[in-house]
């Protein structure tokens, strides 16, 4: 018989979930079938399968030692393939926050957010690395319940990341995210002089292959998304603007592709920025990357045990090359203050 005591990082999720992951190898009729059988209880009682697990459960498994190893992911598989994965040490002076729940982190540019391949390098991968070696994060619990981030950034933009803890923290930030609770503000540096904040509306279609989007005026044969972004200025002079943007809605690089199409290009974007333009700043700066920063959070609308972090405001200060850019345009910017 196999004991499992539910830790806090794995509450409020379905018990049948929870079996899956920890019985990776098992078929689902497997799992449900022991549940009939009252071979896996919860709290001694008998599952149907849709319970909400919560900390301090028990989960008794009358199963063989045999049965289970031989439906269970082999630890030290899983510790090996994070640890490959990391490849390097997450630089710990760019945690803004960290609690049992959530780490913040002002990720910089030239790295992914996720991997897309497998020997990419990403700052999940970094973090998680971090959690297993400060032991907030045990070879168990990763069995059933796999730390992550909870949005994602462009290689080459630079910023705020939201990494998941617990499974009830993902799971309201994916909520408060849907429903625009949270608020992310980004600050980039435009081609242009504006003086008025604006929302801007449109439609977005991705060529995947190219991994480039296009911004339409309308929705061509359903094919392509509906798009809104709010920008207001915060410093502009001559040819050149600071915004603030907002995402109303969230796809694959809206805000360099929607400002691109209004006129108002990002500073070093090679993709869909103004190549005469950029020349300006690569030659004079050597920039590499665009000058697009997410800089603010602003938690809202999160639920149940989470609720202790609505209210709260962070901030990722720019790396040190945008604020050599801003300092030798002459533009100025004072970010908010972070609550503690």
């Amino acid at each position: 018989m196999k004991e499992i005591t539910i830790g806090n990082n794995e509450k409020n999720q379905r018990v049948d979930k929870y079996m899956a992951k920890y019985l990776s190898k098992a078929p689902k009729s497997f799992i449900y079938k022991m549940f009939r059988k009252k071979n896996i209880t919860l709290n001694n009682k008998k599952i149907s399968g849709n319970e909400i697990i919560n900390s301090g459960d028990i989960i008794k498994m009358f199963l063989s030692d045999e049965t289970i190893d031989k439906f269970r992911e082999n630890n030290e598989n899983i510790i090996r393939n994070v640890k490959n994965s990391a490849k390097e040490k997450l630089d710990k002076n760019k945690i803004i926050y960290e609690d049992e729940n959530v780490l913040l982190y002002n990720k910089p540019t030239g790295i992914l957010s996720q991997k897309a391949n497998k020997d990419d390098i990403s700052i999940n991968d970094m973090i998680l690395n971090y959690l297993i070696d400060k032991k907030d994060v045990s070879v168990s619990n990763l069995n059933t319940f796999k730390p992550s981030i909870c949005n994602r950034l462009d290689r080459n933009t630079s910023g705020m990341i939201i990494f998941g803890k617990s499974f009830e923290f993902i799971k309201e930030v994916s909520t408060a995210l849907k429903y625009r609770y949270l608020h992310k503000k980004y600050i980039c540096l435009v081609k242009g002089n504006i003086n008025k904040d604006k929302h801007i509306k449109g439609y977005l279609i991705k060529d995947d292959k190219k991994n480039i989007v296009k911004i339409l005026d309308s929705n061509q044969g359903n094919e392509a998304s509906f798009i809104e972004t709010y920008y207001r200025p915060l410093y502009s002079r001559d040819n050149i603007t600071l915004l603030e943007v907002t995402l109303i809605t969230g796809k694959t690089h809206q805000i360099r592709s929607h400002l691109a199409s209004v006129n108002h290009p990002i500073v070093g974007d090679n993709k869909y920025g103004d190549v005469k333009f950029n020349k300006y700043f690569s030659d004079k700066y050597k920039i590499k990357n665009q000058m697009l920063h997410s800089y603010l959070l602003e938690i809202e609308g999160l639920g149940n045990d989470m609720e202790y972090l609505n209210g709260k405001k962070f901030i990722a200060m720019p790396e040190k090359k945008f604020l050599e850019v801003m300092d030798g345009e002459n533009i100025k910017w004072e970010p908010g203050i972070q609550e503690d």
